[in-house]
């Protein structure tokens, strides 16, 4: 029998949780430890959604990148997700910034999408780094980064130097821009200030703003196969989550 204790433990083991920034608020956050697993969703926020899917599909358990605790909450109304989890019985581990800084989370399994090789973590950071196969032209990565993530309203810098040293940061990670680029010659990550870009562009640094659920959602949902792997007894599904965030 699997606990919702046995899958923490798991994943404490591969991204502890202590590891998170002080900011966040990963961790175990609804539910009973002691509770048995027999069907888990993963996403990458705990919407009211996803929490309507996990009770259709009468989930055990969700596990989510992004906390669905996250700042202090003076009420919970019915409707929302977390008294939906609550009056339905499923509980909730959060894998945040723990998951980002893991040797095997959020970057590098972005990396991995990218195709890129010798992937490594860049200490005491949220990035990764890898090479792509050959070099390329920063409007013909610009665009295979776009094809593969399926990006709408990718933004990039213009470069005439070709990129083949990529650094990732997924979600919000432009406070590393000057760690990329020391690291690398192009940075992919998912969101970036206009101003903070404009910077780049005068520098001649070559990085990419490819959408915050592009960069992460695929690059947590990943993790299932290790779950499978591990709990044969855990039907684990993935709550199809889309973009809300529109664009042309």
């Amino acid at each position: 029998m699997t606990t919702v204790k046995n899958i923490y433990d798991y994943i404490n083991s591969i991204a502890p949780f202590d590891t998170q920034e002080e900011w966040d608020n990963a961790g175990f956050l609804i539910g009973e430890f002691r509770k048995e697993v027999k069907k888990a969703v993963l996403c990458l926020d705990v919407t009211k959604a996803v929490a309507e899917y996990a009770k259709d599909v009468e989930a055990d358990l969700i596990i989510s990148h992004h906390p669905v605790i996250f700042n202090g909450i003076k009420n919970v109304k019915k409707g929302s997700a977390v008294y939906t989890c609550i009056e339905n019985d499923i509980a909730v581990i959060s894998a945040h910034t723990n998951f980002d800084l893991a040797e095997s989370g959020i970057n590098y399994n972005l990396a991995l999408r990218l195709g890129l090789n010798d992937i490594k973590q860049i200490d005491g950071s949220f990035l990764a780094v890898g090479n792509l196969d050959y070099e390329m032209s920063i409007d013909d990565f610009a665009q295979f980064v776009s094809d593969t993530l399926d990006v709408s309203g990718l933004r990039y810098t213009d470069t005439e130097k070709p990129v083949k040293a990529i650094a990732v940061g997924g979600g919000a990670c432009e406070e590393y821009i000057e760690l990329a680029v020391q690291n690398a010659d192009c940075f992919v990550t998912g969101d970036m200030k206009y101003h903070a870009m404009l910077e780049c562009a005068e520098n001649s640094y070559a990085v990419i703003s490819a959408g915050h659920y592009e960069t992460e959602h695929d690059s947590f949902i990943m993790l299932m196969d290790k779950l499978k792997a591990l709990f044969a007894d855990v039907e684990f599904l993935s709550a199809n989550q889309k973009n809300p965030v529109l664009a042309v």
